[in-house]
């Protein structure tokens, strides 16, 4: 036991070695290559809706995946089968300061982000999917770069949950060759196994008696072990996001504050999250947690244009595309501290 201890930290040594250097040649921009119109959302159209189809899914903690699952009117969103959908989810009109000619966004809020009917009273979430890869038409390899960017709303902190811990995920799910002996329960046919790296906005309520005053930051999942790491603070207000896949198969997460395109001075890490080699992006999703007691409200999150781009030639039948700089997997797993449940397969 202490022998495959030494050698998976210094293989995880190595991997972050290696990872510090092959950013520095590979890592990706978000928002670098042609921008997939069949993907992501504008959320412009007034008659945007979702249907529900209540009671929502559960699959993870209950084993029951309470068919038909809910999805939007125009086939670009879906519920999440392991953990369902929040509780609201609608368009709304864009808050303050957004983006220039933006008339809608996405709002997403929850109460019951456990099992319908029960009450866990812990911290508890919930999944919203884009539909990416039917969309396209299948996974994005990373030789095309994959990458996706999205504008999130930070609210002022006397409205947040009053509540310490994850709040809300912006991640994605893809597919990696694993560098080391897993467990994992979501190995695939071809010899890869799928996993979610991606971000988490982690809230710090105030408390008088700690002497600590509101405050947030991000979570980056993951470390070359699946460990979490604590990333930069959050300020209220509009928030710019970004996760990309370089050919080398290294994630790169990149996080600013405003409303501006991202450049390489915003990456905040690169990795190679669980020690895998990503070799197919497969979509992005997003995380709405809660207290799960029946009564406190989630934060309310709202986002806006997340959109898919990648490394392509133009008008490859079945794959449209827009130029750069023109606007316009369903198993997710759960958040906080790592335990071994969380390492062998709720990632």
């Amino acid at each position: 036991m202490r022998a495959w201890i030494t050698r998976s930290w210094l293989l995880a040594l190595g991997l972050t070695c290696f990872a510090t250097s092959s950013a520095r040649a590979q890592a990706v921009v978000p928002g670098t290559g042609n921008k997939i119109l069949n993907a992501g959302d504008d959320f412009e159209d007034p008659k945007w809706l979702y249907h529900p189809n209540n009671p929502k899914s559960s699959e993870e903690d209950d084993e029951k995946p309470r068919y038909p699952m809910g999805f939007s009117a125009n086939n670009r969103w879906f519920e999440g089968v392991k953990r369902g959908h929040p509780d609201t989810v609608k368009r709304v009109d864009t808050p303050p300061g957004g983006l220039e000619g933006s008339k809608g966004s996405l709002f997403m809020q929850t109460v019951n982000s456990g099992i319908p009917g029960r009450r866990t009273n812990k911290q508890m979430q919930d999944d919203f999917v884009a539909n990416t890869v039917s969309r396209v038409g299948g996974m994005l390899s990373v030789s095309r770069k994959p990458n996706v960017v999205c504008r999130v709303y930070m609210p002022p902190f006397e409205e947040w949950e009053n509540r310490t811990g994850n709040s809300f995920g912006f991640r994605i799910a893809c597919r990696g060759t694993p560098t080391r002996e897993t467990k994992s329960e979501y190995k695939n046919g071809d010899g890869t196994e799928t996993y979610w790296p991606g971000f988490f906005v982690w809230f710090n309520s105030e408390n008088a008696q700690r002497k600590v005053v509101d405050s947030a930051n991000f979570i980056i999942r993951g470390g070359s072990m699946g460990h979490d790491m604590r990333g930069p603070a959050i300020t209220p207000g509009w928030w710019t996001l970004g996760i990309s896949c370089s050919p080398d198969g290294m994630i790169h997460y990149y996080a600013k504050a405003g409303l501006e395109d991202l450049t390489e001075q915003d990456r905040i890490q690169s990795q190679f999250p669980y020690g895998y080699r990503c070799t197919h992006f497969e979509t992005f999703f997003f995380n709405v947690l809660s207290f799960d007691n029946g009564s406190t409200k989630s934060t309310a999150w709202v986002v806006d244009d997340p959109a898919v781009y990648y490394d392509a030639p133009k008008n490859i039948k079945g794959q449209p595309v827009q130029p750069q700089g023109t606007r316009v997997t369903q198993r997710a797993p759960t958040t906080g501290t790592q335990t071994k449940k969380n390492q062998a397969g709720n990632r």
